[in-house]
């Protein structure tokens, strides 16, 4: 029993010995031994011995006493730790000591125990002594300045000198609004460039970097922003460029129709038939489907009139053909023409076609007398032109008819029956077929009172 407690402490010294060992302690704490821990390089050369504590001292010293800000810094060393004391007029000159003091090779560690100077007075004229320091600094900078101002103002006198020469731009550009786009990036170039001059003659081109930084940081989101807006001003640059119409030109662009009152730099304006304006943002006039009716002089109109299927075809087309050819407005060439489109239960549809000079006649109205002139030709050739017919049975019982009635004749009005025997009904009128200049004249007061840009005013290319 002895024996075996004996064997149980020597067991637990075996144990115990390398706990008690400083590594070991150390290492179980997370800390480094003085011997094995790496004092980093300074820039500050002195002796490198562990017995330099004074030449650290005195070396901290000499640097601290060439720096008015660290006049009452003390220093103390011992075994490589830099204690500061002392006052110090403010914290950042406090940091500033204890930075000095970590450079210097052999400094194991730096204790600060500096006091920021309270004293109102020395606080004062602390202050005063740096207002003047910045005073005298501006005053004496100031030559430099004003010439820097001077360089910036020129640049800019001159961007603008340039930038109003309209007619030069105009030389260059096919358009207005191209013109003045060249123009306003001639007057931001030069500007710009008289700013980077004045920032090289007062040594802060980094200030320019930065602020080229911000703006295009502040730039991309503002575009982001505002994407739609600047999405129609690069297709109203685009427009400008190659304009695919002019102003006054009746054109169609997706869904909406009308006669072209002006181009801006966000839409394009288009006055309807009825009159009303029609704002189309250019992105959209873009990207659509557009249909100029007025490119081509010539353009053909069309209309569907019914007859009777035990007619002769061949005589319905010519006396179609024959009537229209009498309306003033429709041209002899192209040929006007008759054709059969359909067949349907109770008439055959003819599809009446002809063609019109749009710069002497107005489409709707020499349509208008077309579709009249076959009316009255066919009536006087007694070409029936069918109506639907309703048979109506009404039976009582199952199957047993009662009465069996087609639809009545047609019952003309009284006025409509006095006027076809008056003979007004029928009679050959003359009708105005010219261009209706009801849209024309209001597109000339759009552009005679309004002040707003209209980029369509050029030369520019057209498609």
């Amino acid at each position: 029993m002895k024996l075996l407690i004996v064997r149980v402490l020597m067991l637990l010294l075996s144990l115990a010995a390398p706990i008690a060992s400083g590594d070991v302690i150390d290492d179980l704490l997370g800390q480094e031994s003085a011997a094995e821990a790496d004092v980093e390089p300074g820039s500050i050369e002195v002796e490198n011995d562990v017995r330099s504590d004074d030449a650290i001292r005195q070396r901290l010293q000499g640097i601290y006493a060439e720096l008015e800000a660290l006049e009452g810094v003390t220093v103390s060393v011992s075994n490589g730790v830099v204690t500061l004391g002392g006052v110090v007029v403010s914290a950042q000159s406090g940091e500033r000591a204890s930075r000095l003091a970590a450079q210097v090779v052999g400094v194991i560690e730096v204790v600060d125990e500096m006091t920021v100077d309270t004293d109102v007075t020395r606080r004062v004229e602390s202050t005063v002594e740096r207002l003047q320091a910045i005073l005298y600094n501006f005053i004496g900078s100031l030559p430099i300045l004003l010439l820097a101002l001077s360089v910036i103002a020129l640049f800019w006198w001159a961007g603008r000198r340039a930038g109003g020469h309209r007619r030069l731009f105009l030389l260059i550009a096919p358009n207005g609004f191209i013109a003045e786009l060249l123009a306003t990036l001639t007057r931001i170039l030069l500007t710009v460039a008289g700013l980077v001059l004045a920032l090289t003659l007062l040594d802060a081109t980094s200030i320019l970097g930065s602020v080229l930084g911000a703006a295009g940081i502040v730039g991309l989101a503002i575009g982001f922003a505002v994407r739609d807006t600047v999405e129609n001003f690069i297709a109203s640059i685009l427009l400008s460029l190659r304009t695919p119409f002019l102003a006054r030109d009746h054109v169609r662009i997706g869904e909406h129709e009308g006669a072209v009152a002006r181009l801006t730099s966000r839409a394009t304006i288009l006055i309807s038939r009825d009159g009303n304006h029609v704002r189309v943002p250019n992105a959209i006039v873009y990207k659509s489907v557009i249909v100029n009716y007025t490119r081509q002089p010539e353009r053909r109109f069309e209309f569907t009139v019914g007859v009777d299927t035990d007619l002769d075809l061949n005589r319905a087309q010519q006396t179609a053909i024959n009537a229209i050819q009498r309306v003033d407005g429709v041209l002899s060439s192209p040929a006007p023409a008759a054709l059969i489109k359909e067949l349907g239960d109770s008439s055959v549809s003819l599809l009446v076609a002809a063609w019109i000079d749009q710069t002497r006649s107005d489409l709707m109205k020499v349509r208008s007398e077309a579709i009249r002139e076959v009316k009255q030709a066919f009536d006087s050739a007694g070409i029936v032109m069918p109506e639907p017919i309703y048979r109506v049975h009404l039976r009582e019982g199952w199957g047993k008819p009662i009465l069996s009635q087609d639809a009545p004749p047609e019952v003309l009005p009284e006025s409509q029956s006095v006027a076809r025997e008056a003979g007004v009904i029928g009679r050959d009128v003359v009708s105005d077929t010219t261009v209706d200049q009801a849209i024309q004249q209001t597109i000339d007061r759009e552009l005679a009172e309004s002040d707003s840009e209209n980029l369509l005013a050029g030369k520019s290319r057209q498609e």
